[in-house]
Formats: C-alpha cells, structure tokens, sequence
C-alpha cells in the first residue's frame, strides 16, 4: 500500500515554494556511515528547537530504517545504495530512506511482542519506528519507507 498523506506528495522535489527548507540528500552503504547522517539530522532538529525527547526519537526510528535497509534490504551488500532525503522544519521532521533490496510487506513481520516471538530478532526496528514517529508508511514494494514526526511541545 503506497501511503503518501498530500503534504508529502512532493517528496522528491528539491524545493518548495513559500521558503521552506530544501530537502537534503545523501547516499549510504555501510552502517559505518549511519552516525553522521544521524547527527546532522540531530544538528537541524537542534537548530530549529525540537524538545530532547523528539531528538530521541526521531534519531532512533530513523537509525532503525537505515539499518533495516542495509542489514535486510540490502542483506549487507556494499555494492547497493540506501537513498536518504529528509527536511527538517519548525513543525515537522520528514524522512524517506530507500534501499535496492527485493523489499517486504511490513504486514508479514511477526509482533516482536506477541509471547512466541519475544526471543526472535525480527519486527523491533517497525516497532519502534511506529512508537517514536508521527506517520510510518512504505511503498507498495517495501523498499521505501516515509518517516514523519510532529513536533512535540516542550
């Protein structure tokens, strides 16, 4: 299920009208490279004041869909790219990470807190992704996911 909200549609525009911040762009391939992508985003969420615990959040659910996307995606192949574009405004923090993995049906994944499954390493990352984010949506495929978070008050 394709799951782009209307304010999202222009996901893939460099720009927008009416001043809003341009999207940022970068490529990764080995989870050496997650840390400073992370912090800048933590740098820009800084900048424009979000609260500590919106930091938090948003660095952990977008750390989690990199590395599901190297790990499982891309099953650890550095020859792949994981595509990140993310702006980070005064009231929202937007973030599409894209892998050229075979992709998945987040549907599928076991509950990682259903009694059976507790033991298993699968379904953490979607969990948390969806505890600390606004909106979580993939692609139809399952190789691309949309990370939104609201700002928080304070």
């Amino acid at each position: 299920m394709l799951c782009v909200p209307p304010e999202l549609s222009r996901l893939r525009n460099t720009a927008r009208a009416e001043g809003r911040e341009i999207w940022e762009i970068v490529a990764i391939r080995l989870p050496g490279e997650i840390g400073p992508v992370l912090e800048r985003v933590v740098e820009k969420l800084r900048a424009v004041g979000y609260p500590h615990k919106d930091e938090f959040g948003v660095r952990l659910a977008l750390e989690e869909a990199l590395v599901n996307a190297i790990k499982h995606g891309h099953r650890g192949d550095p020859a792949k790219l994981v595509s990140v574009r993310y702006r980070v405004e005064a009231d929202r923090a937007t973030f599409e990470v894209e892998d050229q993995g075979p992709g998945f049906r987040p549907e599928q994944v076991p509950d990682p807190l259903a009694p059976e499954n507790l033991d298993r390493d699968c379904g953490r990352g979607l969990l948390l992704m969806r505890k600390f984010m606004t909106l979580v949506c993939h692609n139809d495929t399952g190789t691309c996911v949309i990370l939104c978070k609201c700002r928080t008050g304070d």
